[in-house]
């Protein structure tokens, strides 16, 4: 198998498979046993011919870009099997992995990894259960710094935000929304997550940028860097990012409480 998306790595890892993955991108090197397999290319552009030398009973990619899209288009006229998910939240993560169990033929080794990480959600969801009647802290995810983009509605990072048990400061139902810094100061988000990573490279936490100096985030001391991999890209990562901004929040409170 040939995953273009990373997270799929990690998906065939957690279900015992890695030893099927053939080969990875550019980008990926985890989980560590495939760092030495054979490169093919970059998630967007991936080399045809890499691919098809090593002969992928099965290849994966998430949808989105239309240039990625293409790419599996040529391989499947190529007779390659390709499988294409589109996963924004986790019922969707979950239905994926079923749906890899079942083209893999790891239904079972599928589902044991859909039911742990269920078991996981369920306990995070429980916590803020427990905080119920209390208002949610609003959460600022910045994608990309200087040009201002950040993860709206309809993005995993979205999902990751109500898991923990916060509220996505910026309520439009678009994956990456852009927003100019009077927007920013007017949403008033009480903790800020900065993606560093492919996409934001040269990131920097609001607390050394003087234009955010007014956002309660950055008065407070909640303003922090974060890994993209982790927190953009859907996989079963994202439940650990979950409770790592759970973790986050919860200490928000605590200090909030102290005299």
């Amino acid at each position: 198998m040939v995953a273009l998306y990373g997270a799929f790595n990690e998906i065939l890892a957690g279900m015992g498979m890695a030893d099927r993955i053939v080969a990875r991108t550019e980008a990926d090197a985890t989980p560590p046993s495939i760092a030495t397999l054979p490169v093919i290319g970059t998630h967007m552009r991936p080399n045809l011919e890499h691919v098809l030398a090593v002969k992928p009973d099965l290849v994966l990619q998430m949808a989105g870009r239309g240039e990625a899209e293409q790419a599996v288009e040529a391989l499947s006229r190529l007779g390659v099997p390709v499988a294409v998910f589109s996963v924004t939240d986790f019922p969707g993560l979950c239905a994926a992995i079923l749906r890899i169990g079942t083209l893999t033929g790891a239904k079972e080794a599928a589902g044991r990894l859909v039911a742990a990480l269920q078991d996981r959600l369920a306990a995070l969801a429980a916590k803020a259960a427990k905080a119920e009647g209390k208002a949610r802290p609003k959460v600022f995810f910045e994608v990309r710094s200087g040009s201002l983009l950040a993860a709206g509605k309809g993005s995993m990072v979205d999902a990751v935000i109500a898991a923990a048990g916060g509220e996505n400061a910026v309520a439009a139902e678009k994956k990456i929304v852009r927003l100019s810094d009077e927007e920013l100061l007017r949403l008033a988000p009480d903790v800020c997550l900065t993606q560093r990573g492919p996409m934001n490279p040269e990131a920097r936490p609001m607390t050394e940028r003087p234009e955010y100096a007014a956002l309660p985030c950055v008065k407070n001391g909640q303003a922090y860097l974060v890994d993209e991999a982790l927190y953009s890209r859907p996989g079963p990562g994202s439940v650990d990012a979950a409770e790592a901004l759970a973790t986050l929040l919860a200490g928000d409170a605590h200090k909030e409480a102290r005299p």
